[in-house]
């Protein structure tokens, strides 16, 4: 019991020494001030500030850039905390003092945004969680103040590459911030997307480009920049461009070609998103162009993804190329001893009849043939909806051409055959003689 109270006396004697010695100093008692104030500022303001910001990201047009806008503003009184708090640091360390409280104080505050955000943007939950965990493992070290050692260390694990010196350090720097700036590329590209999309004037096919190109050149201005960062001198890729040229020519032909009929496509508009084709027996709307196939929906619910060489080297039939009108085909044959000028009528009251035949341009019937056994007609009429299939307005016109038939006494004749024998008496003597 003796040792134990010595024991707990030299601890409150520590803790004492540390206090007078580290705590109730000078430097700190003002960083503690700062960062009191700072605090009473930013709790204030942050209603109001939270609130602003998120009517400003109310007011964008809904797309990939307002989920962005809608966390940071309601990340901003805990962002204008961290930069109240990097000031006060910068100041204090200034004048010659130490500020471990306010450095302690950024940190878990630069924690707590990471978090915050990274929980808000990122859709992935384990990559969520991996920002975390490395935002803890950051803050903790920064609180222990190591950070400076361990990047002493990560920059002295290092290999030559040439005369490029790649250290451990380097490597990390390079692949966090080629991984930042794909993703703001891919954000700024699918924004960019939205807006042409919007853009009515422009035609589907241009506007696919245009979002095309936007991306392709932000994808590769973000790995210009991030190679560029770590000091990658970007002239060097020049020496393998004879051996991209000879992989293109051999191994990459059909890519590449699929890759330049996509842009042809694109340009010429002979095939845009929404377009009614037929190719190689293959019916269905075009519901994406991609860089290197089209992709076609038939009224099966099937998907095709059809080369673009495909598409420029075959014959492509474009039901909605100039427009979206399409003149359908109905061939009937009445029996002669009806009246075609009544079939002729009602028929063309049956196309009246069905909601997705246009009246304008008019419907028509016409007698195109007397034939064999029925005298044959041919309903025209056109529908500007082709995308929502031709063999259901077909079906339903048949069905009301037969429905009216029926009432009105038109007949649809069976087919007919006659008969006709060569010696009838040689027949009649045969059928006596076993009757």
């Amino acid at each position: 019991m003796l040792q134990l109270s010595f024991a707990w006396q030299d601890l409150y004697s520590r803790l004492g020494l540390w206090v007078q010695n580290d705590v109730l100093v000078a430097g700190t008692v003002v960083q503690a001030a700062c960062i009191v104030l700072i605090l009473l500022l930013v709790w204030g303001t942050a209603r109001r500030l939270r609130s602003a910001l998120q009517d400003q990201a109310d007011r964008l047009p809904p797309g990939p850039v307002r989920p962005v806008a809608g966390a940071l503003a309601q990340a901003g009184p805990s962002i204008l905390l961290l930069l109240l708090f990097w000031t006060a640091r910068v100041a204090v360390n200034a004048t010659g003092s130490r500020a471990d409280l306010l450095r302690l104080a950024e940190s878990l505050v630069l924690l707590w945004v990471l978090i915050r955000l990274s929980s808000r943007l990122v859709r992935n939950e384990a990559l969520a969680r991996i920002i975390a965990v490395a935002a803890w493992i950051v803050a903790a070290l920064n609180i222990a103040g190591l950070i400076g050692p361990i990047v002493a260390v990560m920059d002295e694990i290092a290999v030559p590459v040439g005369n490029f010196r790649l250290s451990l350090l380097l490597a990390i720097k390079g692949v966090v911030t080629l991984i930042v700036l794909v993703w703001l590329a891919n954000a700024l590209a699918r924004a960019a997307e939205y807006r042409v999309q919007r853009l009515h004037m422009m035609p589907p096919a241009m506007q696919v480009l245009a979002g095309k190109l936007a991306r392709l050149v932000l994808v590769t201005l973000a790995v210009v920049l991030a190679l560029g960062s770590i000091g990658i001198d970007l002239t060097a890729f020049a020496v393998f461009s004879g051996a991209i040229g000879v992989g293109v020519g051999f191994g990459l032909q059909k890519v590449v070609s699929n890759l330049v009929s996509g842009v042809i496509l694109l340009l010429d508009r002979s095939i845009k998103p929404g377009d009614v084709i037929e190719i190689d027996g293959t019916y269905g709307y075009v519901n994406a162009l991609n860089a290197r196939y089209a992709a076609v929906t038939t009224r099966d619910g099937k998907e095709f993804l059809i080369p673009n060489e495909d598409l420029i080297t075959q014959r492509v039939t474009n039901w909605s190329y100039s427009n979206d009108l399409i003149r359908l085909h109905v061939k009937m044959g009445i029996a002669y001893s009806s009246d075609p000028h009544k079939a002729i009528e009602l028929a063309l009251e049956a196309a009246r009849d069905v909601p997705r035949v246009l009246t304008q341009p008019e419907p028509s019937c016409l007698l195109v043939e007397f034939g064999d056994n029925t005298i044959d007609l041919d309903l025209r009429c056109w529908i500007s909806d082709p995308i929502n299939g031709t063999a259901n307005v077909r079906s339903a016109l048949m069905l009301r051409i037969w429905d009216l038939y029926q009432a009105n006494g038109i007949e649809l004749p069976n087919p007919q055959r006659e008969i006709t024998l060569r010696n009838p008496e040689a027949v009649a003597a045969l059928l006596r003689t076993r009757g």
